[in-house]
């Protein structure tokens, strides 16, 4: 007998054969029955434990803002965050978002694109250290950045002195951590785009005689656009709520090197609970706004 014989035989033999019949509790004989269904209790307990966590951490909060914000009328709330300390911070806020995210964007790009297209020594070490911000302390990197440009203890501070260049405790020292703090962002949302898109048109673009710089603009751009967009979002979003590593280097002197952040602990030490709450309500919605544009970023990626 050949063996596709002996196998055909055996399944006809097992498909001949009913299954074993077990006896019930009252000695009658059944067959053996599926996996039972899961109970829908169990489904909407999960449900409710997990809804009661996030309203617990995120939801009540973010009310409890915005009733302390206005509990006072419209009136103290924009008074709250018109004042010249506050107008202030939202400029140093805006001014290091300024100079960190294009930074950012342009250095992100070029180095997830370096490591997409090229394999070399030392790739695995760049590839932890983009992830070394995130798995540091801010806090540590505002004392990594005083140890190294600190007019007084600063390896390079007495040098920085002499040509009368101001870094730690001004705005300079300010971009540096948050450059360093938000630069995995575009790197980690751009390069997986890269990998995915290949370089199979590129290499048809030079070809057919495009240039580096066309190709990026025509080719490589278009493809990866929504991972620079989603990327930038992020660095925006961190570097607008970065408060640990601004602390140590800003020396937090008001109407100088106070950021939102930092003015929402100077205020609410101070009791003014209606300036506290009102740039707390600010950064909230920035945080808002970035989650709805995080999600329209997702559906824009899904669909291509």
């Amino acid at each position: 007998m050949t063996i596709d014989r002996k196998i055909r035989a055996i399944e006809e033999s097992s498909d001949s054969n009913p299954p074993p019949l077990h006896p019930d509790s009252a000695g009658r004989l059944s067959a053996p029955t599926g996996p039972r269904e899961p109970s829908p209790y169990g489904k909407w307990l999960l449900i409710a434990l997990g809804l009661s966590f996030l309203a617990l951490l995120v939801v009540f909060p973010l009310v409890n803002i915005l009733v302390q914000a206005f509990a006072s009328g419209w009136g103290a709330f924009a008074q709250g965050i018109s004042t010249t300390e506050a107008r202030h911070a939202i400029w140093m806020t805006l001014l290091i978002t300024l100079w960190v995210v294009p930074l950012n964007t342009v250095f992100g790009v070029l180095t997830a694109w370096l490591l997409a297209r090229y394999r070399f020594r030392g790739r695995l070490l760049i590839l932890g250290l983009i992830d070394l911000p995130i798995a540091i302390s801010p806090v540590v990197v505002g004392m990594l950045v005083m140890l190294t440009y600190s007019p007084t203890i600063g390896l390079l501070g007495p040098f920085f002195r002499s040509q009368g260049v101001r870094i730690v405790f001004a705005w300079p020292s300010m971009v540096l951590v948050t450059l360093f703090i938000t630069f995995p962002f575009v790197v980690r949302e751009v390069l997986p785009a890269l990998q995915e898109h290949g370089h199979d048109v590129e290499e048809a673009a030079y070809t057919l005689g495009a240039n580096p710089w066309q190709t990026f603009w025509r080719v490589t751009l278009p493809s990866i656009r929504w991972a620079v967009m989603y990327g930038v979002i992020l660095c925006t979003a961190r570097a607008i709520g970065e408060f640990g590593a601004i602390s140590v280097v800003s020396g937090r002197v008001i109407r100088q090197t106070n950021t939102l952040t930092l003015h929402v602990q100077r205020a609410y030490g101070d009791y003014d609970t209606v300036a506290a709450f009102g740039a707390s309500l600010l950064l909230s919605l920035i945080a808002v706004v970035t989650l709805v544009v995080q999600l329209g970023l997702k559906e824009k990626r899904g669909e291509k």
